[in-house]
């Protein structure tokens, strides 16, 4: 059985590049089909993918390609649809806003692993706030509306669907009419209960975008005078640092293992995103007996267990999120009972799940 993987594009190191690799350690012998990539914005994390067999599509060919990819994401589904698939029996593309899933598969199956329909094209926040430009406004909205109709036709295409979320379920059957199969992201789960470790800060992990809503963390921070320390980068750091008061830190991007120990050493995860199609990192969080705080929408509905697991606060405001950490402050948290519950959203079960589906695929 011959397989191949599509992902969007190898430029960043986020969730949906954490299930495309975890797909790669399953199918390590599958080639990788991408729109590019970028191993200096990857930075550290390129070593990850850097002995893969990649394949680049003729994006690469047009000029300063790597800072207009977004505005040429209109081409995106003519990028995908031009690789030559034919020789495979099971392509599996994961997706997010870049039309991986426009792949044409003549002689195979076609299952689409959906981090969600793109967030753009349905009113969703994103990682930048396009529409405060009346010029990006204009351009994107045009442009969205001509991808919307094209999304809406690559869909119908593909042959299975699975969804990171039930949350991401219901925006497939809302917005391709399709259903799917709800698979959660494989998450790096420890193999064992977290050890006693000093608690004595808050932590925000994850890319600097306007759909995660920093600020709201990095304000509420500095109003209680609590330790905050948050890892991750993006175009919107600078000014997180200026509104920052003395008790905040900044990490930039961290290594897994860093990573790891700031979870450990974690009091709580602030997870203030909007509408976050799953979010892997609070099960990460609580993979470390770690409680989250997370805003009361998305994927986070389905990992977190209000009480138990963790709190939820209602308003993107700075006020809601404060009120929150001190309804938390006043509640003991048992860090084995977070452990056992994160451990269902697990590698073991990803990859389980995966191989079913990929096997009664074939059959049928």
């Amino acid at each position: 059985m011959k397989i191949a993987l599509i992902h969007d594009y190898l430029r960043e190191y986020g969730g949906a590049e954490r299930v495309v690799e975890a797909l790669h350690d399953l199918y390590p012998d599958a080639p990788v089909y991408v729109a590019f990539t970028d191993p200096q914005v990857a930075g550290m994390h390129w070593q990850k993918f850097a002995d893969w067999e990649i394949h680049q599509s003729w994006l690469t060919k047009i000029p300063f390609y790597k800072k207009l990819f977004s505005p040429l994401r209109i081409f995106a589904p003519q990028y995908f649809s031009r690789f030559d698939l034919s020789e495979f029996d099971v392509v599996i593309s994961s997706t997010n806003a870049y039309f991986a899933k426009a792949v044409q598969v003549p002689n195979g199956v076609h299952i689409c692993y959906c981090h969600t329909p793109a967030r753009s094209l349905y009113g969703y926040t994103t990682m930048t706030n396009w529409q405060q430009n009346p010029i990006t406004k204009f351009a994107g909205t045009l442009i969205n509306h001509y991808l919307r109709v094209v999304d809406f036709q690559v869909a119908q295409k593909v042959d299975h669907f699975i969804a990171n979320s039930e949350e991401t379920k219901r925006r497939i059957a809302k917005f391709y009419r399709r259903d799917s199969t709800v698979i959660y992201p494989p998450i790096a789960i420890p193999n064992s209960a977290p050890k006693k470790t000093s608690r004595d800060y808050y932590l925000y992990v994850g890319r600097i975008a306007a759909s995660k809503h920093v600020d709201l963390a990095v304000a509420a921070a500095t109003t209680l005078g609590l330790s905050l320390k948050v890892a991750g980068e993006g175009k919107g750091l600078e000014h997180l640092r200026e509104m920052a008061g003395p008790t905040v830190e900044f990490l930039g991007a961290v290594s897994d293992q860093a990573l790891s120990e700031l979870y450990a050493g974690a009091k709580a995860l602030l997870f203030p995103a909007e509408d976050e199609d799953f979010g892997m990192v609070p099960v990460e969080a609580m993979g470390h007996g770690t409680p989250v705080i997370a805003h009361r929408s998305g994927g986070p509905l389905e990992s977190v267990v209000e009480g138990k697991t963790g709190l939820f606060f209602d308003a993107f405001t700075v006020e809601s999120l404060v009120t929150a950490v001190q309804q938390f402050e006043k509640k003991k948290w048992d860090a084995k009972t977070i452990y056992a519950h994160s451990k269902q959203f697990g590698l073991e079960r990803f990859t389980n799940e995966i191989e079913k589906l990929v096997s009664e695929r074939i059959q049928t």
